[in-house]
């Protein structure tokens, strides 16, 4: 399955992440689990030295017959049978003998998916770092930015561009940590053989399962079940958390910059077309792309909670969803952060815009202020009420928002004219949104990592 709109901006390198997902890095993955299985065999007396090294030597890509192995598994039908019996041929007659030993094709398919994927999101959050670097000088720059805030779609307080950043910086963050302490789980390397209880190889296979993590760079599965897929589906699930903020600050761009906002946009680039009969559109591409791939993406994560509880000791139809899932959410999640990167790297914000509609409603957005200054003099509950009445009235009646509250008496009698315009000044009424925005710009700049 290919991600949807993998078209992009030709400025955009994917730093590698897909050469990884290609079938020459599958197969050249295996043949590296393979290879650190038998230098770890070795180590314990398992198979001779010279059989492990001359294994390990021929464990590349460009040193089996391609041709042999394809042609194999028309013959064969088995998906993993082929690279073995290429392999072997490509070992000297006595090495040959100990290629694949002790283990069965799951423990070295799966263990290269998953070593493929440490790789991967080694590079992918490169990009989040990147992604986090541009926020955080958006949350700076932007700190006092005004803009309206929104809850329901409706104007609800004043905030800031800053801020709104700023909570997305914190979501990426703790996606970041979240993907960090689960790689103990996820990146893991299972040998135990047909049913995961070390068979053929007992308490030495258990050493040299943890030996291949070691070389590999990844963790040993306690109990290397080949049923035990709730961590691929952790990893899954981690991806779809990372994608649903990305996902929100495009649906924000998205939306933001139509026309009737105009507070955001995508950049231009000369010659760029939105559309082949609407001369004028210069559509949110970067936007739509990140949507489109992020919601195939949870989609994903859906298939394998449904197959994650198939029974006994394996299942090829659960492996064989799995295997596609990993391959197809590293894929969507590649177009998903490499967009993500260039939109928070060249978003273009209008702050005037900004400005111009949080004064939409000529002081209404500040209801909750004047409110809080009555609570003293009337209560929470009187208070909430008398300006509800005020702020009702102006809406129904069009009746400018200054003008019914200096004909209301109780207002009148405790604010001057200047206080009450100082009142509706939604710049007067921000919370901490520049202080938060400082701050959590602060904290990318702290992390060592970025």
């Amino acid at each position: 399955m290919r991600a949807l709109y993998d078209s992009k901006s030709k400025t955009i390198d994917d730093r590698g992440m897909k050469t990884l997902l290609a079938q020459p890095a599958r197969v050249q993955s295996w043949l590296d689990v393979e290879a650190a299985l038998a230098l770890s065999q070795a180590e314990y007396g398992m198979i001779p030295t010279r059989a492990a090294e001359n294994i390990a030597a021929n464990c590349r890509v460009d040193k089996i017959d391609l041709t042999e192995m394809e042609r194999l598994l028309r013959e064969i039908g088995h998906g993993f049978v082929p690279v073995i019996k290429v392999l072997v041929k490509a070992c000297d007659s006595e090495s040959g003998k100990y290629v694949h030993y002790g283990v069965t094709t799951q423990n070295i398919q799966q263990t290269a998916q998953l070593y493929l994927a440490k790789q991967f999101d080694d590079i992918m959050q490169g990009f989040v770092n990147d992604i986090l670097r541009n926020l955080a000088k958006m949350a700076s720059d932007h700190q006092a930015t005004l803009m309206p805030g929104r809850t329901h779609g409706k104007h609800a307080l004043p905030v800031t561009w800053g801020y709104k950043a700023a909570v997305w910086i914190d979501e990426l963050l703790s996606a970041q940590q979240r993907m960090q302490e689960a790689e103990k789980r996820v990146f893991t390397v299972m040998m135990g053989g047909a049913v995961g209880a070390f068979h053929a190889t007992g308490e030495t296979g258990r050493r040299v399962q943890d030996r291949v993590a070691q070389r590999l760079g990844m963790h040993s599965m306690a109990i290397p079940s080949r049923n035990s897929r709730v961590y691929r589906t952790e990893y899954i699930s981690n991806l779809c958390l990372l994608a649903t903020t990305l996902h929100k600050i495009a649906e924000e761009v998205y939306q933001t910059s139509s026309e009737e906002f105009a507070e955001v946009s995508e950049a231009f680039t000369k010659g760029t077309v939105g559309s082949s009969t609407m001369p004028q559109k210069v559509n949110p591409k970067l936007a739509k792309g990140i949507i489109a791939n992020a919601q195939k993406l949870y989609s994903v994560l859906t298939s394998c909670l449904y197959v994650s509880p198939r029974p006994f000791e394996a299942d090829s139809s659960a492996y064989f969803i799995f295997d596609g899932n990993i391959q197809e959410s590293m894929e969507l999640m590649a177009e998903i952060v490499m967009r993500a990167e260039e939109l928070t790297r060249t978003l273009v914000i209008y702050p005037e815009r900004m400005r111009q509609n949080v004064h939409l409603t000529h002081g209404l957005i500040n209801s909750e202020k004047i409110m809080m200054q009555l609570v003293e003099r009337l209560g929470k509950d009187a208070a909430h009420e008398r300006v509800y009445q005020l702020a009702m009235r102006s809406t129904h009646e069009g009746l400018p928002y200054a003008d019914v509250l200096r004909a209301d008496p109780l207002i009148r009698q405790h604010f001057s004219d200047t206080e009450i315009d100082a009142l509706l000044d939604p710049a007067h009424y921000l919370g901490l949104c520049a202080e938060i925005a400082a701050e959590t710009a602060s904290r990318v700049w702290e992390k060592e990592d970025v």
